[in-house]
């Protein structure tokens, strides 16, 4: 007979990942309407900030349809690289922190935390690993 144990998973999606990382970088960025994608009229939206979405904007818009709806954002073809970077480094303290993980995507993680309650409590370790983001 096989038991199986329950697992204890926690999964981390970095909302507004693209939009971060560009406010890590340039932080008069804070607060505005961020868009990023291909900025012509044929391209659409990759990732947009909080203030964006207020207008009514999302990801997989058409980009020419966001620049209707929110024409005073700012708007950023995205550096692919750059944001690879982050998510390597956003990997490397996950590896740092918890057992076993999985990364599902440049900003999404699985984290397998099963038993580290009988050291930290699983949600306090939760908050452990995301309080790096606050």
């Amino acid at each position: 007979m096989i038991e199986r144990e329950n697992r204890t998973i926690v999964h981390l999606d970095l909302d507004t990942f693209f939009v971060s990382v560009e406010r890590l970088i340039n932080s008069k960025l804070i607060g505005k309407p961020v868009i990023i994608g291909d900025t012509s009229d044929r391209g659409v939206v990759a990732a947009c900030s909080y203030e964006s979405r207020a207008f009514g904007v999302h990801s997989a818009m058409p980009m020419y349809l966001a620049k209707r709806l929110c024409s005073q954002a700012v708007f950023i073809r995205g550096d692919m690289d750059l944001y690879s970077k982050y998510s390597r480094l956003v990997t490397e303290i996950i590896a740092d922190k918890a057992p076993v993980f999985e990364k599902a995507s440049i900003d999404e993680h699985y984290l397998d935390i099963t038993g580290m309650d009988k050291f930290f409590g699983s949600l306090k370790l939760f908050f452990k690993i995301i309080s790096i983001y606050a």
